[in-house]
């Protein structure tokens, strides 16, 4: 198994609710209540792709751009990229990205099923709230 599948998965079984399996063979797809964020090319003699994940429009044109990444098959129309290089950005750029694919994916589910995965998540674990700082007077 390619090394880069043993970063990819660790970080996002991290993510809250993530599940993962395989599909088509031989992609480990990462998903959200049922939803994709996250594709591994468990087989990169087969296909070139290495991984797959969605993201903004904006962030769609520019990392098309990069050399390595190329528009996802089948799902480009959907604004996900494919990484056919894993150098082609540094691993904590890549985590960002799929943390940010996470998010837009989990952000689209019927609010009722946001609800329901926010009430399952530990307390410790969901995003705080800060209080407002005070200004200082002069």
């Amino acid at each position: 198994m390619p090394s880069y599948i043993d970063w990819v998965r660790a970080f996002c079984l991290t993510l809250p609710h993530t599940t993962e399996d395989v599909q088509w063979e031989h992609d480990l797809l990462f998903r959200i209540a049922g939803k994709m964020y996250c594709v591994a090319n468990m087989e990169p003699q087969l296909v070139p792709t290495k991984i797959a994940f969605k993201c903004t429009p904006e962030k769609f044109a520019e990392l098309v751009e990069v050399e390595g990444i190329i528009p996802a098959p089948y799902m480009a129309r959907n604004h996900w990229v494919a990484m056919i290089e894993m150098d082609a950005l540094r691993q904590p750029e890549i985590k960002e990205l799929i943390q940010n694919s996470y998010r837009l994916v989990l952000e689209k589910l019927p609010k009722k099923k946001q609800a329901e995965l926010i009430a399952k998540t530990p307390a410790k674990a969901r995003p705080s709230k800060r209080a407002p700082v005070a200004k200082r007077r002069k």
